[in-house]
């Protein structure tokens, strides 16, 4: 299976396995992803994702050059379409995604970072979109993403010029939030998924939606989205059991009601 799926506690531990294939993207890969997105995002139980690629190699490579070397036009609009699709469910997903980037993370794998709400990478891993070297453009969301994630300038840079970056490079620019080295990668990021597995998961899904909202959004509009989750926040039972332990002065227990 290309997509595997485990579960530790309220944390859903994504692997793209493709490792002959340095888990390239072709389209049973997308579509398998897109499963999962869809299996994942409504289910309570599952406060946080984290999203890794399988080997010591890659994150993920790209997408797969061999599957799309043969594509008409209108091949390439699916494919793009279906690869789009799956980065736009994580980036909705109601649970924080957190990408684990191990390995190379270029074209199609660095828009899956990109998709993801928090990147954390291992001192081997290497960004890019290199499209521009195989005559094409990103398909999967790059060129929309990465100006909003680490400006016009940096984006610009990584596009046009199909440069890799290495992680040390990636998280000067804001590209990820933190790097660590090869075996702590993933106890960092389960750590990191726990501790958010513990806050409120109704808190969570109305944080990240207001952020989001902020990317597509003028202040005013983004003001008015985060006032209405802010007030709907004080509608739950949650509101009421964090106030409570802070000033207990305890651990909260939120249900997510």
């Amino acid at each position: 299976m290309p997509v595997e799926v485990t579960r530790e506690g309220a944390v859903a531990v994504v692997i793209v396995s493709r490792p002959e294939a340095l888990n390239a993207l072709n389209t049973r890969t997308n579509e398998e992803l897109l499963a999962v997105v869809r299996e994942l995002s409504p289910a309570d139980a599952v406060r946080v994702v984290v999203l890794t690629g399988g080997g010591d190699k890659a994150f993920v490579a790209g997408a797969d050059i061999a599957e799309m070397q043969g594509f008409t036009a209108e091949e390439a609009r699916r494919f793009a379409a279906l690869g789009q699709e799956v980065m736009s469910g994580i980036a909705a997903a109601p649970q924080p995604w957190i990408a684990a980037v191990n390995g190379f993370a270029l074209g199609g794998g660095c828009e899956l970072a990109l998709a993801c709400d928090i990147r954390l990478a291992s001192e081997k891993a290497k960004f890019g979109q290199p499209e521009i070297s195989l005559g094409i453009t990103p398909g999967f969301g790059g060129t929309q993403r990465l100006p909003r994630s680490i400006g016009v300038g940096w984006a610009k840079y990584l596009v046009l010029s199909g440069r890799h970056i290495r992680a040390d490079e990636a998280l000067r620019i804001g590209l990820v939030q933190a790097v660590y080295a090869k075996d702590e990668l993933m106890p960092q990021a389960l750590k990191l998924a726990g501790e958010l597995a513990a806050k409120s998961p109704l808190a969570m899904r109305y944080c990240k939606a207001a952020v989001n909202a902020a990317a597509d959004t003028d202040i005013t509009t983004g003001q008015g989205i985060e006032r209405d989750l802010f007030a709907l926040a004080f509608a739950s039972e949650d509101q009421g059991e964090g106030m409570a332990a802070f000033l207990e002065k305890r651990a909260p227990e939120f249900g997510g009601r």
